[in-house]
């Protein structure tokens, strides 16, 4: 299953499948604002932050660009209470975000309490409001069926992307992100990749190919300007336009 057709991407739309971040503790606002101006050159699909705080410093380098202001929430261990995490997005929507990747509890999807799950997804959503709806499991911390039990949950609430991990890991392999997909097929969730391990390019493009509809990354430039590479090595189809 291939969810991207890479005959129609070129140098000038690969941006699209790729949401760069700048999301470490010690980030500073010229290291963000320089994060936002590389997605404005790229046209990505959304820059994301790691909360709220700095999203008047992006939005207006973001305004009038097709590129998505994204803000995380409870970030990275979603450890928080699903009416904080709603509080969080309101605040961030008002502050500018239209798009979110939340941190799901996953020790209440663990412990087996999913009536907590959903009812946190179904509170963040309505926070959301018009907002893009990403969720964050960090698989690479779950068993095959607890996989498959939160992304049921995540398609069950209507999110917009069920997304595997939250970059500050392991990362999933590409036989958990394959039981996510394989969930998603045929609903309106799509799926979102992050923590790719090295070779970063490669394997980026390989979960492209794999079914991902979008990549999640501190390293975007480098993996959008691998399209050429990753052609010539045969790893993408040829562009046909």
């Amino acid at each position: 299953m291939m969810a991207v057709d890479f005959t129609k991407i070129n140098e000038s739309n690969v941006g699209k499948l790729f949401d760069p971040s700048v999301l470490p503790k010690n980030s500073t606002k010229e290291e963000i604002i320089a994060g936002a101006k590389d997605a404005v050159k790229y046209d990505t699909m959304s820059f994301v932050i790691s909360s709220p705080y700095y999203l008047p410093e992006i939005t207006p380098i973001l305004a009038g660009t097709t590129v998505i202001p994204c803000s995380c929430i409870a970030f990275p261990f979603g450890a928080t209470t699903g009416k904080i995490k709603a509080l969080e997005t309101e605040e961030g929507y008002k502050l500018g975000a239209r798009a979110f990747d939340l941190v799901m509890n996953i020790s209440a999807l663990k412990d087996g309490n999913f009536k907590v799950v959903e009812q946190e997804l179904k509170d963040f959503k309505a926070a959301a409001q018009d907002a893009v709806t990403k969720v964050i499991m960090d698989i690479e911390f779950l068993t095959n069926q607890q996989i498959a039990d939160g992304t049921k949950i995540i398609v069950e609430t209507g999110m917009d992307y069920a997304k595997t991990s939250s970059g500050q890991f392991d990362g999933p392999s590409l036989e958990q992100f394959i039981i996510m997909r394989d969930i998603c097929k045929g609903t309106k969730t799509k799926t979102k990749v992050a923590g790719v391990k090295f070779p970063r390019p490669q394997n980026a493009y390989v979960f492209l190919m794999a079914g991902a509809d979008l990549i999640g990354t501190r390293a975007a430039v480098p993996m959008i300007n691998a399209l050429a590479q990753m052609r010539e090595l045969g790893l993408v189809p040829k562009y046909t336009g």
